[in-house]
């Protein structure tokens, strides 16, 4: 066999590999190789993800959590308030690629525009109105109200939100494909950034002065 076959076949496994249904990285996360890995926290060592602690010290509670039950203070100025339920409250969901969260939201309040760059999110709207929507790589808006019961599927990583049309408080509980999703909203990436994007970048993207973009900057300062 040649080398020019060697490669095509070699290829072609390489593809097949990739694509089979079953292979890890179509995944948000990587497949667990054990039972469970519950994460210890308190570890020096980084990995891509977090150590597992010594299966002789796990135990129930490393499974549990209780918070998603309890309300979340929505005064502030977006109105609204998230309760993450991710490996950081639970360690034992390390390495099981899924994780959930609570959404609070006051009449009037937004879970402002945001993306989960690891993960997939399906929301479930268990109390009021919201109106949601994301955008995708095509500038393509796609945008629903939901009533109580309904459910909103957010693909991976694509900008997307919620808000509280409804004349009462409303919440809403969202599971996302991964132990720990990330979450990265617009508006504080660009305005709230630490150290500070430019004014000029932000005035060019945004096609406004530089006077504009200090005072939404200034927004920003709570």
């Amino acid at each position: 066999m040649d080398n020019r076959m060697i490669y095509y076949t070699v290829g072609v496994y390489v593809l097949l590999c990739c694509y089979s249904e079953h292979r890890s990285v179509m995944a948000a996360d990587s497949d667990p190789l054990q039972d469970f890995c519950v994460a210890d926290l308190g570890s020096k060592v980084l990995v891509n993800g977090f150590v597992c602690k010594d299966p002789k010290e796990v135990s129930a509670e490393d499974f549990f959590f209780a918070g998603l039950g309890i309300a979340g203070d929505t005064n502030n100025p977006v109105l609204s308030n998230v309760t993450p339920a991710n490996v950081n409250q639970i360690g034992g969901l390390n390495t099981l690629g899924i994780s959930f969260v609570r959404i609070d939201y006051a009449v009037g309040g937004i879970n402002p525009p945001h993306t989960h760059p690891r993960a997939t999110e399906v929301l479930f709207l268990m109390e009021g109105t919201l109106f949601v929507g994301f955008v995708d790589t095509n500038n393509t808006f796609f945008s629903k109200t939901l009533q109580k019961g309904d459910l909103f599927v957010f693909p991976k990583a694509l900008v997307h939100f919620q808000q509280n049309v409804g004349q009462e408080n409303a919440v809403a509980i969202a599971g996302l494909s991964s132990q720990l999703p990330g979450v990265q909203t617009i508006a504080n990436s660009l305005f709230a950034a630490n150290p500070p994007l430019p004014d000029s970048v932000l005035s060019k993207a945004f096609r406004i002065t530089e006077k504009i973009v200090q005072y939404i900057t200034a927004q920003f300062k709570y």
